[in-house]
């Protein structure tokens, strides 16, 4: 029975599918463990692969992250990241897009490829400038919303991501 297990220093939900990822969903320093456990969830129904980056704002055995997961968590890969520059080295040829409000191409615009990196920030904060500024960063993407309205929930943002890179890879595999 899969489970969270040790690896490397990493940890990996498994079973892993046999198929590569269309996109990889990154958070960087997510700190509600209910947006994780969507996420997984997320991972689980799409095949996109779940990348969190430490420090967490839970642990992972927390309740909250559970219950939100369901019973999905056996069927998502995801794998904890010990720093951003870990989880890039991991996946060295993505492209890399954050995902900000301060983004100026609509997440529509781009011609998402298998493997891409969808980057999203903590909550409530989301991305650091830091981080937005990476040399990796391939772009900075927005996904539209009304004047004077703050941020979407974290794990609503990336599912609206997800949706649109596998949409756009014809929903393989489903």
């Amino acid at each position: 029975m899969g489970g969270p297990a040790a690896h490397g220093g990493r940890i990996i939900v498994v079973p892993a599918p046999d198929q590569p990822p269309f996109a990889h969903v990154v958070y960087f320093e997510p700190r509600i463990p209910g947006n994780t456990g969507s996420a997984i969830r997320l991972a689980a129904v799409t095949g996109a692969r779940l990348h969190l980056v430490e420090p967490l704002g839970f642990d992972l055995s927390e309740a909250k992250l559970k219950r939100a997961g369901l019973d999905y968590h056996d069927l998502a890969v995801m794998e904890v990241h010990p720093s951003l520059d870990a989880v890039l080295g991991a996946l060295p040829d993505a492209r890399v897009f954050a995902f900000s409000t301060r983004g100026t191409t609509a997440y529509t615009d781009v011609a998402y490829e298998t493997g891409d990196v969808l980057l999203f920030g903590p909550e409530p904060t989301g991305l650091p400038e830091e981080v937005l500024a990476h040399p990796r960063v391939t772009d900075q993407l927005k996904i539209p919303m009304l004047p004077g309205r703050r941020s979407l929930n974290l794990t609503n943002s990336a599912s609206i991501a997800v949706y649109e890179a596998w949409r756009q890879r014809g929903f393989d595999g489903a």
